[in-house]
């Protein structure tokens, strides 16, 4: 089997790259409902509620090291964020386009490896890359009127932590978990001597 072979979405692939961004959609709905309760425990300074950011960033980098093919980050990002918009997430609508972002930033962590490194420094950097995706959309959309050092550069740079250490090292985490329980057997991640 060539690479390019080796690229190409099989069925088990779509249905769990589905299963993994509709399970995340609805912890995005969730996760929505913990963000606006968090909101005054962050008051005293309001960038430090983006350590929680990174929860919405998993399905992203878990898609990437599980299904390890060209477009699953993307795929499994913006499929949770167009569930969580269907389900009401308070953002409505524009979740859509900013999942997409937050996917193309781990899918250029995977593509830098050409789709063949999958070991936890990869995940960390398609976490970070995720944040950072996050953070530029943030930056432009939803932060433009605030303070650039006060606000908007704080939260951009604390979005990027949670991402690497919450979607990046978590999902690193969620993938040996799962390898344990069998459930990717069918999976590279499962059959390679050194999955991870």
């Amino acid at each position: 089997m060539n690479h390019t072979d080796s690229n190409r979405w099989r069925t088990i692939d779509i249905v769990v790259a589905s299963v993994i961004a509709v399970a995340f959609g609805v912890i995005f709905w969730a996760w929505g409902l913990v963000w606006s309760a968090t909101e005054g425990a962050f008051a005293f300074f309001p960038p430090a509620q983006t350590l929680l950011y990174g929860v919405w960033l998993m399905p992203a980098v878990l898609g990437g090291l599980v299904i390890r093919k060209p477009g699953a980050a993307l795929y499994c990002e913006t499929v949770a964020a167009v569930l969580s918009a269907l389900l009401g997430s308070q953002w409505a609508g524009t979740v859509i386009p900013q999942g997409m972002v937050q996917g193309l930033g781990a899918e250029l962590a995977f593509a830098a490896f050409r789709y063949r490194s999958f070991r936890l420094p990869t995940a960390l950097l398609a976490g970070a890359l995720t944040g950072v995706g996050a953070a530029l959309f943030d930056f432009l959309v939803w932060n433009a009127e605030y303070d650039l050092t006060g606000y908007r550069l704080p939260y951009a740079l604390l979005t990027v932590v949670s991402a690497t250490i919450i979607a990046g090292a978590g999902a690193w985490a969620l993938l040996r978990a799962l390898l344990t329980t069998g459930a990717l057997d069918r999976f590279p991640a499962a059959r390679a001597r050194t999955p991870i």
